[in-house]
């Protein structure tokens, strides 16, 4: 086979099943290899580059499984770079291939057709690994290696680039088996140092982030909060790891706006999940015990200092919890009315803090379907539909 149809065979092999792309020169075999293949993998085709990684974001939050994004080199990839940036700073799989100029002009400065030098460099801050393929034999392996990126640590975008003599170029290479790696589990003895904090804990308190929503630990994370009756904030990104009318849910802590002002000032323990603990505006007493659980070891106490920091997947540490607080007897009596009082509380606020836009926002609510998938731009209704 060539590359573009090791390239290909290895994407189906990983379980892709949808390519966001927009065709140029240097790409149009792996488009030749998409077409024989056009009863596996759905190909969409964009206007611009910049929909290709924006488009294979919006795949990734919605399913759960990395998006693909196929464009040129050059101009083409740079476009393509917006959507990158979005899914980089989201914590989002998305994986960008990019063509590439002939592997023998790489750096001769000649004046190639799209000829960007170092182009791999820019890439750099916006992905979690990237990578310009080097021979035709490799292409499989590269395409495995970016999706062992994605299931281990924390998913951010990755980057491939493929020379278009590559593309082109035969091999005799083996496609390889999808991955299954295991999911990172914190160390025992700060699990059983937070559990021991959470039981004695008066009024402990949850705030989840996206992080628990990539790790799917919204079972694990509810058995948890019901057990210590722990009211549940989230991050605007955390956002559906716990349903609204949930009697332990208190809302969406978005800004300067949210029920941390009603919530963290009552608590004693502060359990952060799969968040970076952006709150600067909050004021967190000497008292106050903050466990922080986290996949990426550089956002553990990064902005507030943490008793207990457990570098571990979100479900895999409150499942660990869960199971370790119920060893330690019932759950504690319900705080239904505290927590309904912070809930009430944080809504008055918002209707007179924002009047107009609420009553919008309850006209959208009662028209969506229940699992309707909401997108809002970062303006003002959007801000407060959050």
């Amino acid at each position: 086979m060539n590359g573009a149809q090791g390239l290909v065979e290895q994407l189906v092999s990983e379980g892709v099943d949808t390519v966001f792309a927009l065709p140029g020169v240097q790409i149009m075999g792996i488009f030749d290899a998409l077409y024989d293949a056009r009863d596996r993998i759905r190909l969409i085709q964009t206007r611009h580059e910049q929909a290709t990684t924006y488009m294979a974001y919006g795949y990734a939050r919605a399913t759960g499984r990395p998006g693909v994004a196929l464009v040129v080199p050059g101009p083409g990839a740079l476009n393509a770079a917006a959507g990158l940036g979005t899914a980089y700073a989201a914590s989002a799989p998305v994986l960008l291939i990019s063509g590439q100029i002939p592997s023998g002009a790489m750096g001769k400065g000649q004046g190639q057709l799209h000829e960007v030098d170092d182009q791999l460099d820019s890439f750099r801050p916006i992905t979690k690994w990237n990578h310009r393929v080097a021979g035709t034999e490799e292409i499989p392996g590269v395409v495995h290696q970016a999706f062992h990126q994605f299931k281990t640590g924390r998913p951010r975008p990755v980057e491939l680039e493929i020379p278009i003599d590559l593309v082109a170029g035969q091999c005799n290479a083996k496609i390889l088996d999808p991955e299954d790696c295991p999911k990172l589990k914190g160390d025992e003895s700060d699990l059983e140092a937070a559990a021991r904090l959470l039981a004695a804990a008066h009024n402990p308190v949850i705030l989840a982030g996206g992080g628990a929503v990539i790790a799917e630990a919204s079972k694990t994370l509810l058995e948890l909060a019901t057990l210590i009756q722990a009211p549940v904030m989230t991050t605007p990104e955390g956002k559906g790891i716990i349903p609204e009318e949930h009697e332990l849910a208190v809302g969406v802590n978005y800004a300067m706006v949210g029920p941390a002002r009603e919530v963290i000032p009552r608590s004693d323990v502060i359990l952060a999940v799969g968040t970076r603990f952006l709150f600067r505006s909050l004021q967190i007493r000497e008292d106050q015990k903050i466990i922080q659980i986290d996949v990426d070891p550089q956002v553990l106490g990064k902005n507030y200092p943490v008793e207990i920091a457990i570098e571990s997947d979100a479900r895999e540490a409150t499942a660990r919890l869960v199971h370790l607080l119920r060893d330690k007897g019932s759950p504690r009596s319900g705080r239904d009315q505290a927590i309904k009082g912070y809930k009430q509380a944080f809504r008055e606020k918002l209707r007179q803090l924002a009047p107009e836009q609420v009553k919008i926002i309850a006209a959208l609510r009662e028209g969506l379907a229940e699992e309707a998938i909401l997108v809002s731009g970062i303006t003002n209704i959007g801000s407060w539909s959050h």
